[in-house]
């Protein structure tokens, strides 16, 4: 599994340490008063799309599968990230669904031994990876060989050009890009819009704040 240096500097940052922090810092702070979406919006977007057959991708520290309602049934849950430490961190937070762990680079194309997904999420992952949002957006393609044909894809990424952004969001987007932890000083939503209206029947995207909200649903 080849790994760039800056996809390298993406994830490096998420260490057991950072992830003991992240609910509190980044869904408890700076969703509603930096980046003007709060988590319980980005919760309502998650129940409305998830199935009972689900791979999340770019886990962080399973806070949204933790909380979400799955619909009645039994659970087949996936995991895929790159990044051991929140794969642990996330297995070990749902281990109740008996999680199958995928640890992959979604930047290059995925062969992995798994049946397909009816639901897949991509929940604060692409402002994370290196390169234009029109680029990234190859992330989609790629979890999407996945995807069933009846299935939904569908996520949340923070915006920087085009969306309102405060004071304090600017700065801290500044300081995230330096530091290699964003990558999204380009991402707009005319980009995400275009993307997901070659690929998909149907889609929508809802802005919050800096965050866009998307879903769709493949062509088939």
């Amino acid at each position: 599994m080849a790994v760039t240096k800056e996809v390298e500097q993406g994830q490096a940052v998420y260490s057991k340490p950072v992830l003991w922090l992240y609910d509190l810092w980044v869904l408890g702070l700076s969703n509603r008063y930096i980046w003007r979406c709060p988590t319980a919006d980005i919760l309502k977007h998650f129940n409305r799309h998830i199935t009972s057959n689900h791979l999340d991708v770019g886990v962080g520290t399973g806070y949204f599968l933790d909380k979400c309602q799955f619909p009645p049934g039994d659970v087949r849950l996936g995991l895929m990230d790159l990044n051991q430490n929140s794969l642990d961190v996330t297995a070990a937070r749902v281990a109740r669904y008996n999680p199958l762990q995928f640890r992959c680079n979604v930047l290059d194309e995925i062969d992995i031994a798994a049946g397909k997904f009816e639901s897949i999420s991509l929940n604060y992952l692409l402002h994370c990876l290196p390169g234009k949002l029109s680029d990234k957006l190859s992330a989609l393609d790629h979890v999407s060989t996945l995807l069933a044909e009846s299935g939904v894809v569908f996520g949340s990424t923070i915006l920087s050009a085009g969306v309102p952004r405060n004071t304090v969001a600017k700065k801290l987007m500044h300081i995230y890009n330096q530091k290699g932890i964003f990558s999204n000083v380009e991402d707009c939503q005319g980009d995400l819009q275009t993307y997901l209206a070659n690929r998909f029947e149907e889609y929508q995207i809802e802005i919050k704040g800096c965050v866009a909200l998307f879903s769709g649903k493949r062509k088939i």
